[in-house]
């Protein structure tokens, strides 16, 4: 199977977890339980986080089209499906439930399989690693601003 091929089957998995997530949250950002939150100071505006979530995906897609060729790939694939879980699952654990704390560490496992998606790429596939760091620094921000919610509301 070519790259090109790989890489369109991760983006219609990736994209499609970006619909599945937002399917999960119901109403997600718009909901009156969200607007009414005490909300982090740097919480971005809401057009960012669909701007922000494409560009990771795409990133995200290319890394795994890349890393398909590798011959670990099926422990890749394994923490993928993971990821896949944990970053859908979140919408509804935090959006459509409001359990803010177990979405805080839903997250956090989260960036812990991230951060070991990264370093599986930086050994093994050097430079293409990059493509997952945005990934793991808009985690970073996402956590801060779960944390925010669960602690101040």
């Amino acid at each position: 199977m070519g790259f090109y091929v790989r890489l369109l089957i991760f983006l219609i998995i990736n994209i499609g977890a970006l619909g599945l997530g937002g399917w999960l949250q119901g109403e997600g950002a718009r909901s009156s339980w969200y607007q009414g939150l005490d909300m982090a100071p740097w919480t971005p505006p809401g057009w960012v986080f669909g701007l922000a979530w494409t560009f990771i995906m795409l990133c995200f897609s290319f890394f795994m089209a890349f890393a398909s060729d590798l011959k670990t790939f099926n422990l890749l694939i394994l923490l993928f499906i993971a990821q896949f879980i944990l970053n859908t699952g979140w919408n509804a654990v935090f959006f459509r439930f409001h359990l803010t704390g177990p979405g805080f560490i839903l997250i956090l496992l989260l960036i812990l399989l991230v951060g070991g998606i990264f370093l599986y790429g930086a050994k093994n596939l050097q430079w293409k690693a990059l493509l997952v760091l945005p990934y793991l620094l808009w985690l970073l921000l996402a956590a801060s601003l779960n944390a925010w919610v669960w602690l101040k509301n």
